[in-house]
């Protein structure tokens, strides 16, 4: 069994089908279904049922799936420690939500960058359901995320709350009634509060899963948004947003989540630890 093979079993199962995984991974669809068979006949099972509407999983291919995972994780992994450059003598492998990327995940990444400079840093943007499935298989070593729960040999570190405040373009901007209000999904617990307090504000227009983009919009033409004070800092600093006066504060938790194995090897990591847990908002322009 080569890697290769499990490399295109998961583009096929990520993407759906086998043209779509050809043109993921810039090869021919012939090869992939040549993978794919070779794949199968070493397994000696079906792996994929294949239809003209895309693919699905074989009760064998989901027995497979979580084992590929694992090991491409530990083979990316693998290349990526024994190709370090000359100087360089360990990795960190960081998985950082979105969301959390303005505020403690660049504190965490300048901190080990300007720091530790036998360390190399690799980098992984995903949602807290990819960086989870990550950090158990082995992709990563360490994920920035908001609520997490342990899986096997990982230790959570609860950081402080994000506190999620509502920003406007404009000093005088209203808490209710605004036709510029934006609103951004920051999920599920944080809609259910949002639903109780602005129960009767009506829908707004436009809507964004992302704060950075929610906030781009704002400086570009106007607007008002919940926004974390990690990311709108800064623009409060230059004047180009403005607290809404008696609006609502709502918390949001975060954790970093480690691999117990990696963190025994960091002797740094519990100082990095303590300062995340010590943070405030403010970060350089």
């Amino acid at each position: 069994m080569n890697i290769v093979s499990l490399q295109t079993f998961l583009a096929i199962v990520e993407t759906g089908s086998l043209v779509r995984a050809s043109q993921k991974m810039s090869v021919t669809q012939s090869t992939v279904t040549a993978r794919l068979k070779t794949l199968e006949d070493e397994i000696g099972q079906v792996l994929l049922n294949r239809q003209k509407s895309g693919t699905t999983l074989t009760p064998a291919g989901t027995k497979l799936l979580g084992y590929a995972r694992i090991m491409t994780g530990l083979w990316r992994q693998a290349k990526f420690d024994t190709a370090l450059p000359t100087g360089l003598d360990a990795v960190c492998t960081f998985g950082c939500d979105r969301e959390l990327w303005h505020g403690p995940g660049r504190r965490f990444f300048y901190d080990i960058l300007s720091e530790h400079p036998e360390i190399a840093l690799s980098v992984h943007q995903g949602s807290s359901e990819d960086l989870e499935n990550w950090l158990l298989d082995g992709a990563v070593d360490v994920i920035l995320t908001y609520s997490a729960v342990a899986r096997g040999s990982q230790t959570v570190h609860d950081l402080p709350v994000e506190r999620l405040v509502l920003y406007s373009s404009r000093p005088d901007a209203p808490m209710v009634g605004d036709p510029d209000y934006i609103f951004v999904d920051h999920g599920t617990e944080y809609r259910r509060m949002h639903a109780e307090t602005y129960h009767d504000a009506g829908v707004a227009r436009i809507s964004f899963d992302s704060s950075w983009w929610a906030l781009q919009f704002i400086l570009d033409n106007r607007g008002s948004a919940y926004l974390p004070e990690a990311l709108a800092c800064r623009f409060l600093r230059n004047g180009r947003l403005f607290p809404v006066a008696d609006a609502p504060v709502y918390n949001r938790k975060k954790c970093l989540v480690v691999n117990d194995t990696a963190a025994q090897n960091w002797s740094w990591f519990q100082n990095l630890v303590d300062r995340l847990r010590n943070e405030t908002p403010t970060l350089p322009d």
